[in-house]
C-alpha cells in the first residue's frame, strides 16, 4: 500500500489583506525615502568615537550622600505621581466607561458616541502637553504632573474598560434584568465581577507605563526624577545624570516586577 503524500493546505486568498499589506509596505518605503536618513554617517567611525567619548563622561556616577538623598526624594515623587495619577485615572476611566459602553443588546446607549469622543480627545494629547498646560494653573511641581498623568490615562483606561464591559458574557446580566433588577445593580453584581480581573490588569499595566511617563514629565518642571535630570543634564553634570538614570532604571524594574507578580496573582 503506497503511502499518501501529505497535502499542505494553502492559506486562503484575501484581497483586502494583500491590499493593506501592499499599502503598508509602500508607506514604509516612502517614509525611508522622505526622511533622508543618514545611515552612513550614523554608523561611521567618527560617530562611534563621539558616542564613546560622550558615554565615558557618565563615569563615575555621583554617589555623594547629599546627592543620593535628593535622588531618593525625586524617586519617591516619581513613584507617588505615577501611583496617584493611575488611581485617579482608573476611577475616572470606570466612570466614563459606563456611558461609553452598550451594556446589553437592547441598550440604546445614547451617550456612547459623545463619551467615546471625549475619551479619544483625552488620550490623543500626550502627557507632556497636558503637563505644560496644567503648569499654568497648578504651578511647578508634582501636582501638575500627577494631573497630567491622570487625564491622559483616564482616556486610555476608559476606552479599555468600555471594551471589556461590552465584551462581558451577557448571561448573568440578562438573568438579573429578567427579574426586574435595576441597571446599576446588574452592573455591580453581574458585569463587574466578570470583568474586574481584566480591569485590574489594565490598570497595573498602565501604572508601569506611567512610571516611565512620570520620569519624563519632570523635564517640563513637573517634579520627580525628570526635573532633576533636566537640570543636571542641562548643566552637563554627567556624573549626576548617570546616577539619576540608574535610579530611573531601578524604579522601572521594581515596578515592572511588582506589577507582573500582581497580574499573575489576579489570573490564578
Amino acid at each position: 500500500m503506497k503511502p499518501t503524500a501529505l497535502v499542505h493546505p494553502t492559506p486562503p486568498r484575501n484581497g483586502r489583506a494583500w491590499a493593506f499589506a501592499s499599502a503598508l509596505a509602500l508607506l514604509i518605503g516612502a517614509s525611508f525615502w522622505s526622511l533622508d536618513l543618514q545611515w552612513a554617517q550614523f554608523f561611521s567611525l567618527e560617530a562611534a568615537r563621539s558616542m564613546g567619548r560622550f558615554l565615558g563622561e557618565f563615569f563615575p556616577p555621583d554617589t555623594s550622600p547629599e546627592f543620593l538623598r535628593r535622588v531618593l526624594q525625586g524617586t519617591w515623587e516619581t513613584l507617588a505621581m505615577s501611583a496617584l495619577g493611575t488611581l485617579l485615572a482608573a476611577a475616572a476611566g470606570l466612570a466614563l466607561a459606563l456611558p461609553a459602553s452598550r451594556l446589553h443588546a437592547g441598550d440604546a446607549a445614547h451617550g456612547r458616541g459623545p463619551v467615546r469622543l471625549l475619551l479619544n480627545a483625552l488620550r490623543s494629547v500626550p502627557e507632556l502637553v497636558w503637563a505644560a498646560l496644567l503648569l499654568i494653573a497648578a504651578g511647578l511641581g508634582p501636582f501638575a504632573g500627577t494631573l497630567a498623568l491622570a487625564i491622559h490615562t483616564a482616556g486610555v483606561l476608559g476606552r479599555l474598560f468600555a471594551e471589556a464591559i461590552e465584551n462581558a458574557p451577557p448571561g448573568p446580566g440578562d438573568a438579573l434584568r429578567a427579574q426586574g433588577v435595576g441597571r446599576l445593580r446588574v452592573f455591580l453584581y453581574a458585569t463587574l465581577p466578570q470583568v474586574l480581573p481584566q480591569l485590574l490588569s489594565y490598570t497595573l499595566y498602565r501604572w508601569e507605563n506611567n512610571i516611565r511617563a512620570a520620569a519624563v514629565l519632570g523635564v517640563v518642571g513637573a517634579g520627580g526624577l525628570g526635573q532633576l535630570l533636566q537640570f543636571h543634564m542641562g548643566l552637563f553634570h554627567m556624573g549626576k545624570t548617570a546616577t539619576i538614570l540608574a535610579a530611573m532604571l531601578l524604579l522601572v524594574l521594581c515596578v515592572d516586577a511588582l506589577s507582573l507578580a500582581a497580574r499573575r496573582l489576579l489570573t490564578r
